[in-house]
């Protein structure tokens, strides 16, 4: 072997960073073909439900149960539900789903541990891209229903709340299952984001807290009872420009 071969190569930090944009610059490509494929796949079901949740919940604990039977109820009353498509609660969430009478559907993110996919979805759509998986959660969403979790369950949460207080979505139900999870979160928004400034009191508003799998039927349909569950046209402009 000639000492040469033995070598290492030298690459120009110019051709390195050449090389790297060009990667970056396909990478939208690849972005651009999720939010295609998810939205040509999510926009024929409607309504439909966001379910979100902690993943490390486990099948058998009081969460996961009651996750399960709200989903049923609201896949019995007509609306599509659409989980992270995981384990845990997502799996709660299309279990339910899956055993009522509308769609169940997953939308999996490839992650390095924790996230595999539930067998329980009748459509099932996986992104490498957290963002373009959490605007197809809110573009297609009639309302949101958040039970205890983690990090994820709270980005989406705020995610959320965030769209729609600035119009960047339009108004829908975000109801927060178990107050006692969740009053620490409450308490703290009331008295430090309130107290001030940082949100108006209003902002309040964009949160329920609801307990009972019918009442968070019920909420949902009393929301959209004088409007119906089509955006209207100005709320579509809005979905397009999310």
């Amino acid at each position: 072997m000639r000492i040469t071969e033995k070598l290492p190569q030298i690459v120009a930090p110019e051709l390195l960073e050449e090389s790297w944009s060009a990667r970056e610059s396909w990478r939208v490509f690849g972005i651009m073909a999720e939010f295609v494929e998810a939205t040509e796949r999510l926009s024929p079901i409607r309504p439909s439900v966001s379910i979100f949740g902690g993943a490390r919940i486990p099948e058998g604990h009081p969460y996961y149960e009651l996750t399960e039977q709200i989903a049923r109820q609201l896949s019995d009353a007509g609306f599509a539900v659409i989980s992270g498509g995981g384990p845990g609660t997502m799996e709660a969430a299309n279990k339910g789903a899956f055993y009522g009478k509308s769609p169940s559907i997953g939308l999996n993110i490839q992650l390095p541990f924790e996230q595999h996919g539930n067998p329980y979805q009748d459509i099932s759509q996986t992104f490498r891209h957290f963002f373009v998986r959490k605007a197809m959660f809110v573009k297609f969403a009639s309302a949101y229903v958040v039970m205890p979790g983690g990090f994820g369950t709270l980005d989406e949460l705020t995610e959320a709340l965030t769209l729609i207080q600035t119009g960047k979505s339009r108004k829908i139900p975000i109801i927060l299952v178990h107050e006692p999870f969740w009053r620490g979160m409450l308490d703290w928004f009331k008295t430090t984001l309130v107290g001030e400034g940082m949100i108006s009191a209003e902002d309040m508003h964009l949160i329920q807290v609801i307990e009972e799998p019918k009442a968070i039927v019920e909420a949902i349909f009393n929301h959209y009872e004088s409007r119906g569950f089509e955006p209207s046209a100005e709320e579509r402009e809005l979905q397009l420009n999310l």
